[in-house]
């Protein structure tokens, strides 16, 4: 680990996501663990199952970050094309993987199945690929580039996830702290960004409630470096300690 910023993308496929048909769980997964281990998940995109859509998609965020997570289209179906995308955007032919199809055909044969045309579709992939594993249904997802291609279904995106995440650069994690604030963000507002142009080596995020009629606000500073977070982090406590001795709760 070094105090390198080391930041990614997210870019999930499906019509199936923006009809809402299904409701994603991937993102917040992959936020979750990349920001434990030191990467700054910088940006989420969702596209349709178009392939003009995943390839303008593809190239811009592989090209602006320094890792990017794919997540659904590389099934059995004619919808499936993420695999095809990501070929065209790399400039490679997309071809049945050797490896792939024979672990796919063992699973299949092993099950007493037939190792069918459509099933063969999960086999294929940009040429010069590496695998990643799929401990839940054998069918690999892929690497190439500083693009990790996975499934969509959750538990295995979790899973392929689970070995991608060991080969990876990290960076210094974000510290955070957390301060309760009894004010809405209308009373503070102002004094708040006055204490981040002071602090500028650190984010403070600040996240609006409404209980019991009544606005209150979390204040959220990050920081790499944990004497800037505690100092951002004094600044913040005293402008709530200002306002509140001045009775404007």
């Amino acid at each position: 680990m070094t105090n390198e910023v080391v930041s990614a993308a997210m870019l999930a496929i499906g019509d199936e996501l923006l009809s809402g048909r299904t409701k994603d769980k991937n993102i917040g997964h992959l936020a979750d663990i990349l920001t434990a281990v030191g990467i700054d998940l910088k940006e989420v995109r969702i596209v349709p199952d178009e392939e003009d859509r995943i390839v303008d998609a593809l190239n811009a965020l592989r090209g602006a970050y320094d890792y990017v997570f794919t997540s659904g289209g590389i099934g059995p179906t004619h919808d499936d094309i993420t695999a095809d995308a990501v070929s065209k955007a790399f400039g490679v032919p997309c071809e049945h993987d050797a490896k792939a199809m024979q672990l796919m055909g063992d699973n299949y044969a092993a099950r007493g199945m037939e190792f069918t045309e459509s099933r063969q579709r999960m086999a294929r992939m940009p040429r010069g690929s590496v695998h990643i594993d799929n401990p839940v249904s054998t069918a690999p997802g892929f690497n190439i580039g500083n693009v990790y291609v996975m499934a969509g279904v959750p538990s295995i995106f979790q899973a392929m996830l689970d070995n991608v995440i060991p080969t990876l650069r990290v960076g210094k994690q974000l510290l955070s702290r957390s301060v309760n604030c009894p004010f809405g963000e209308g009373t503070i507002a102002i004094p708040l960004r006055d204490i981040q142009a002071a602090h500028p080596d650190t984010i403070i995020g600040s996240y609006p409630k409404y209980e019991n009629n009544r606005f209150s606000t979390e204040l959220v500073v990050r920081a790499r470096d944990e004497n800037k977070l505690a100092a951002a982090e004094q600044a913040v406590r005293a402008m709530v300690e200002h306002l509140a001795s001045a009775k404007q709760i």
